[in-house]
């Protein structure tokens, strides 16, 4: 358990830095790795950036598996990143260890869960990052932040010494500036981990919810950029989708975090009310939501065998500003986590509010190797990458340059 005097340290730190609950000392030529703080570093607490698991915490007694395999690879930690609490939240705000800003413009919500981990690689802080991806947060911060992030395949990576949101649905996946950052990342916890070939070819989704048109415009400008041959494909109910992805989580979660409900007025606002929401889900509600996952396995499961990857923003418009009400931020990610596929997100020029858009690519079961190809394929085309994207990247001859009114910082 902490003492008094460390949890004090730790708020200091908060209010240095939001975006790490833990900073180290590092030294070696290794690359840098963030370690998104719900998974176990030895040594150190696992907060959950909940400040009632941190009272109560002790030092990890061990690495968990993802740690334990990048520090064999020759991985230097250097902190644990700051989190939306209990991972339950998309926005990446946090009311007790603070909220990253988000360096692509500090006026917007740096997104969820793994915040931190995605502020930590956009700021140069981190070589790579781990984050985890319950409905989409590797892949929502990495949008916000105009970031890669992996989300693998379920299953594919161990989550021994992670604390869960839902298990059926968790993963642990790399964010890095660009797509050889991602990779490394990969590499750190999966050794011999390399990119494969691919298919120069995807199924565009268009999606039948409202969809920002300046997004859709630089999803399409950056497909065609990279000269892949694209295919329209319609029919996939995103709305039942998401719906059922959050009963489902808020089923695992309720029961994940039982052991705080003593404690339940100490817990923030948000999580109060994910609580009490949750506690009111019906066993029909749980049922209707299990028949909706399997119906998006099946719908991707018919889709893969047509086409080799599916695209789609990420995000359905830019990363809302604090305050602002908009989109749902798990409408366009969720279902990657129902069908229990790889899914990466990726920056691409010429997106709304002078930001880059976020490409979202879905691969089959295991095939983050070609997901990664792919990447290359459609960064390599842009002819900028990571933080050069917000500052003037174009896409294509004569392209009209990004504005450079907002840049890294």
């Amino acid at each position: 358990m902490l003492a008094r005097e460390e949890l004090s340290l730790i708020g200091d730190n908060y209010r240095m830095d939001p975006t790490w609950i833990v900073r180290l000392d590092a030294p070696g030529d290794g690359p840098r790795l963030a370690v998104k703080d719900c998974i176990d570093v030895e040594g150190l607490p696992t907060t959950a950036g909940c400040q009632l698991i941190a009272e109560q915490a002790s030092p990890a007694a061990r690495d968990a598996a993802v740690v334990a395999a990048a520090r064999r690879a020759g991985a230097r930690i250097v902190g644990k990143t700051n989190l939306a609490e209990l991972c339950w939240s998309a926005s990446g705000l946090n009311p007790w260890s603070g909220t990253p800003v988000n360096p692509a413009d500090p006026r917007r919500i740096p997104g969820g869960s793994s915040s931190g981990s995605a502020v930590a690689v956009a700021a140069g802080e981190a070589d790579a990052a781990l984050g985890t991806d319950t409905g989409g947060s590797v892949r929502i911060p990495a949008a916000c932040c105009a970031v890669v992030g992996l989300k693998t395949t379920w299953g594919r990576v161990p989550v021994d010494g992670v604390y869960p949101l839902a298990p059926s649905l968790d993963t642990v996946g790399p964010l890095g500036a660009d797509v050889a950052a991602v990779e490394l990342g990969m590499r750190l916890i999966e050794p011999g981990f390399t990119a494969g070939s691919c298919e120069h070819a995807v199924g565009r989704i268009r999606p039948d919810i409202d969809i920002d048109p300046v997004t859709d415009a630089a999803i399409d400008a950056a497909l065609a950029a990279a000269g892949l041959r694209v295919t329209e494909v319609a029919g996939f109910d995103f709305r039942a989708a998401n719906g059922a992805g959050n009963v489902l989580i808020d089923v695992e979660a309720y029961q994940a975090n039982a052991h705080l409900i003593p404690h339940f007025d100490r817990l923030s606002p948000q999580i109060r009310r994910n609580m009490t929401e949750s506690a009111e889900v019906t066993a029909d509600q749980r049922d209707a939501a299990s028949r909706t996952r399997l119906e998006v396995r099946d719908w991707f499961t018919a889709m893969l065998d047509r086409h080799p990857f599916l695209a789609m923003p990420t995000l359905t418009g830019p990363p809302p500003l604090f305050g602002e009400r908009s989109m749902s931020l798990t409408v366009l990610t969720m279902p990657a986590n129902l069908a229990g596929l790889p899914a990466l997100a990726l920056p691409v020029p010429a997106g709304p509010a002078c930001l880059p858009a976020s490409l979202q690519l879905i691969g089959p079961p295991g095939g983050e190797e070609r997901l990664i190809a792919l990447g290359r394929v459609i960064e390599a085309s842009l002819g900028a990458r990571g933080p050069a994207l917000l500052r003037g990247a174009r896409i294509g001859p004569g392209a009209a340059p990004i504005p450079e009114q907002v840049r890294m910082t």
